[in-house]
Parts: structure tokens; sequence; C-alpha cells
């Protein structure tokens, strides 16, 4: 079998307007405490997606070290960051919500409403497992479920990134396009029908929903704290889906981007170009952000939402010290040692 070019889900791209008040919010309620970069400069990279213009912003990654994907919470500084001017209902086109993920969802839930003054769902049964749905602050949508693949045990109720409900026009699309970009994406479940965890959201309506899944393999740097990755597929059947981004630039306000640990950027980008699917960002490059750096590309996925791919060059393993990870200089995607990556929780930031 050839060696995996994804290892896992890196982070989900949150724009909001106020990084530090987003990110004091994520830390508190859902653990992700651990800094990896912090950083305000220009993204000239992205023109196609802001209007043509090069605008300045602020970007922080944190991760939460029980395991899973990170945050990379961002906003614009040369200009305010833009709601949607609808209110979002799934199905909508891009990304819906994160799915985080829980050792123990009953605890999870209890952990969330006590803590959280946004609207909490009640604990439901999914068509896999059970969660609930919640809002954070700003209206963002997410849920919170199970997962088979942990990190390590850090005591909170709630880890990481497992995944994201992705609102899709066309199901075999989408399927199609991420199982080319991602090896061994496996279909869990494929359902359709009235479900009845999403009734306090979209009451009455029909959906397809199908659940890919690839299970963590001991491939790439960070494979051991990325875990599985979850993707679902959510078409609505009963009305026309808005698009989240339709004449908003990427970075604004919602779910900006999904985006994947690359582990070899070139040979995935000869593999997806040639099935359609061009990189419409490439850094080519390393590209620094703070005390991090790699290469980054972007695609799109069949209905234009943004899918990021970092190939990770250096890493601040700790900061405090100035000791940082040169991974150009490793010569196999064998899993980076436990111990060094709980080494960065020595960079958490506290409430």
């Amino acid at each position: 079998m050839n060696a995996a070019l994804i290892s896992g889900i890196q982070q989900v791209g949150l724009g909001v307007q106020n990084v530090p008040e987003a990110w004091l919010w994520y830390r508190r309620i859902l653990g992700f405490d651990v800094p990896v970069f912090d950083d305000k400069a220009e993204a000239p990279l992205m023109t196609p997606y802001t209007g043509g213009a090069v605008h300045q912003r602020h970007a922080a990654l944190a991760l939460n070290l029980a395991g899973g994907g990170g945050l990379e919470i961002w906003s614009f500084t040369s200009r305010v960051s833009q709601p949607a001017n609808f209110k979002l209902e799934l199905g909508d086109l891009g990304i819906n919500a994160i799915r985080f993920k829980a050792p123990d969802v009953k605890k999870a839930h209890e952990w969330v409403k006590s803590q959280s003054k946004e609207a909490v769902g009640p604990l439901v049964t999914l068509p896999e497992g059970e969660g609930f749905w919640g809002k954070d602050p700003y209206g963002n949508i997410f849920q919170i479920t199970s997962d088979t693949s942990w990190f390590q045990n850090t005591g909170k109720p709630v880890g990481g990134v497992a995944g994201v409900v992705m609102g899709v026009s066309d199901i075999h699309k989408s399927i199609l396009f991420y199982q080319t970009l991602i090896q061994n994406l496996e279909v869990v479940y494929d359902k359709t029908g009235v479900f009845d965890d999403l009734q306090t959201t979209v009451s009455g309506q029909r959906f397809r929903r199908v659940l890919l899944r690839k299970n963590f393999t001991p491939e790439g740097a960070f494979s051991r704290l990325l875990g599985n990755i979850q993707i679902e597929l959510l078409q609505a059947l009963d009305r026309e889906p808005k698009k989240l981004f339709e004449n908003r630039f990427w970075g604004d306000c919602g779910y900006i981007h999904l985006c994947f640990d690359a582990l070899d950027l070139a040979t995935l980008k000869t593999k997806v170009q040639a099935q359609g699917y061009p990189f419409t960002v490439d850094s080519e490059s390393s590209f620094g952000m703070e005390s991090a750096a790699g290469r980054f590309a972007y695609v799109e996925d069949p209905d234009g939402t943004l899918i990021e791919m970092v190939e990770t060059h250096k890493l601040p393993i700790l900061k405090k010290i100035g000791w940082f990870l040169d991974i150009q200089k490793r010569k196999h995607q064998k899993p980076l040692p436990d111990w060094m990556l709980k080494m960065m929780g020595l960079n958490r930031v506290k409430n």
C-alpha cells in the first residue's frame, strides 16, 4: 500500500470579529488552550478569495491535547469581518458545524450546559451513537459526539476536532472528491429521511446524510494527536440550499475552511489535479506563521467550500526556551514520540 498523503484534520478555520475574545471562550468551554501560533500579518496569497486585495489579519491556532484537530481563529484587521446576511440552515453549502469529540458524551453535555451561556440542545441519538448540538457566542453550530481515537487523558470533558458537518448539493460528487483527496475514507452510513436530532433547527425537512471516516493509522508526525477523520455530508432534499460564503470573503465570520495535515503536498497536488480538482492557492515554498512554518495550499470541493492542506515544516515544541522541531529533516512518516507532543502542553494558556 502506498504511504498516506493525508494524516488527519489539522484544524478548522473559524472567522470571527475578535480573536482574543473568541479564543477565551474556546479555551474555557472546549479546552483549546495550547497555542501553536498567534500571528498578525498580511495574507497576500489569499487575494483570489479576498476581493483581489491584500488584507491584514490576526490568526491564532490552538490545540486541545486530549487529541483531535485544532482551531484556527481568524479575523481581518484591515476591515470588519462580515457575517452572512441570512441565518444558516443545516444543509446550506459549506461547513455547517464542527464535530468535537468527547470521552463521555453525557459528562460533556453536563459541562457545556453548566459553563456556556449559549444554546445547548438535548442529548440525542445520532445516526451513529449519541451526541448533542450547541452554538458558540457567535451563532456557529457545533456537535459533540464520541470517537475512538485519543492522544491522552487530560481529564477534560471535551476533546479536539473530530470532523465537520458539511452541507453539499450532490452527495455522489462530494464522496468522489473527498475519497480522491483522502486514502481509505470509508462510508460509515448513508441514510435518507427526517432526522430527530435535526428537528430543533430544520423541522420536518428531509436530508440525505453520509458519514465518511478515515480511521487512525500511524503515518505522519502528528497522526497520534490528530486521530480519526470524520466528515458528515448533509444534503437538503426539500429546499434549494444557500452558499454560506457567497458575496463574502474567505476569513469572514463562520467556518472558513477545513484543513488537513498533508505529508507530501507535491504528490498530493499531482494526484488531485489529475482528477480535475486544481489547486487555487499554493504557497509552493515554506510560509511562516509566527513560530510555525509550512507549505500550504487550497482546493475547492464541488460546492466551492475551501479545503486547505498544510505540509508542516517547523513547529514550536516549547516556545519558552526556543525549542522548535524541523519536520523537513525527518526522512520517514512515523509519528513523533508522545512525550515530545505532550511537551507542547507547557505552552498552555490559562483562562
